[in-house]
């Protein structure tokens, strides 16, 4: 049996009297808004597309700046999603929400979103490819997940991805804006080190690679880019008048890598188990009963969970928000730091 999925997809589009003298690629991607610009632009180059006057030979184009002509008949050849690199693993997903287009996930700790060097496997993209199967549409020419978004392999909570070129578009759009024109938002809940000075406020900086560690970001002086973070308290933990630690609810405005770790550890709160921005984790153990310092030494993963995501459906438009509780390792955490 054939399988229609792997058949040429052939698009036809005549080009109209105000539509004259615009780019191909900028034309093709008004007309059909299931796929980005940049991926008409890629068709282009690789030969996919053709222009056709009435009583002239179809002729293939392959600058994505042309200009067309009213009149011109322009023919596509979508060509089906290739098969993706990563190959698909039975790992077990929490899956909150699911329809044609996208797929929000409750990501456990330890899960890295996206194969890389040191994790080519085990990745939640695999896990999606087994999940969603012949569901994915394909992105940008490949049947794979669409990222607009991530999390840290040891930060757990809700993540959203696209499974379909349209669902990527909307979405890829709504991250870009970081929620200032639109319904997108996304919430932390963050265990902290100390009392906060401010019961609230609102972190602004530079953020870029670390020139002494790579792997590391930090806040810079100059160059960079602007990363903001709102925070606001939650609770305080402690004993004797003295604060140990706090739970903070960190809204972002921008999505840098490992945003609210180097903004928190910056304002001198640092995530508790978080070992690569946590200044001083060791000392801070010290306030601890011996039993929850250990559970926390042990376990060595920030105190960061995705508790709130919500944004606009990219294909309905319908405004959806999801909300997950901590996952049980903070609970009792945080339980333990109540009973200080």
């Amino acid at each position: 049996m054939s399988d229609s999925s792997l058949v040429d997809e052939i698009l036809t589009f005549e080009v109209e009297e105000h539509e004259s003298g615009k780019r191909l690629d900028a034309i093709i991607a008004a007309k059909d808004g299931r796929f980005s610009r940049s991926r008409f632009k890629s068709l282009i180059k690789e030969g996919k597309v053709s222009l056709a006057q009435p009583d002239q030979p179809e002729r293939t184009i392959e600058e994505p700046n042309h200009r067309v002509n009213a009149g011109d008949c322009i023919k596509v050849t979508l060509p089906p999603p290739e098969d993706p690199t990563p190959q698909g693993e039975d790992i077990p997903l929490d899956v909150v929400f699911e329809d044609d287009h996208l797929i929000v996930i409750n990501k456990q700790t330890g899960l890295v979103v996206h194969p890389a060097a040191g994790n080519w496997t085990g990745t939640l993209v695999n896990a999606l490819i087994h999940h969603c199967g012949d569901s994915l549409s394909g992105i940008g020419g490949v049947r794979r997940p669409g990222i607009v978004h991530r999390l840290d392999k040891e930060t757990s909570g809700l993540l959203v991805v696209a499974k379909s070129d349209a669902a990527h578009k909307g979405l890829s759009e709504q991250f870009a804006d970081h929620g200032r024109t639109g319904p997108l938002v996304r919430a932390y809940q963050a265990l902290v080190w100390g009392q906060l000075s401010n019961r609230k406020g609102t972190i602004d900086t530079q953020i870029g690679r670390s020139q002494h560690n790579r792997l590391k970001q930090k806040v810079l002086r100059e160059g960079g880019r602007q990363a903001i973070t709102h925070y606001q308290l939650q609770e305080e933990f402690g004993s004797g008048g003295e604060i140990v630690a706090s739970r903070v609810e960190c809204r972002l405005e921008t999505g840098r890598t490992h945003q609210i770790r180097v903004h928190m550890a910056h304002i001198g709160h640092p995530l508790i188990g978080d070992q690569e921005y946590g200044q001083g984790f060791k000392s801070k153990l010290n306030k601890l009963p011996e039993t929850l310092a250990r559970h926390i030494e042990k376990r060595k993963r920030q105190a960061l969970h995705a508790g709130l995501l919500g944004f606009a459906h990219p294909v309905s438009g319908e405004v959806l928000e999801f909300r997950s509780e901590m996952p049980n390792d903070l609970k009792n955490v945080m339980k333990a730091l109540q009973k200080m």
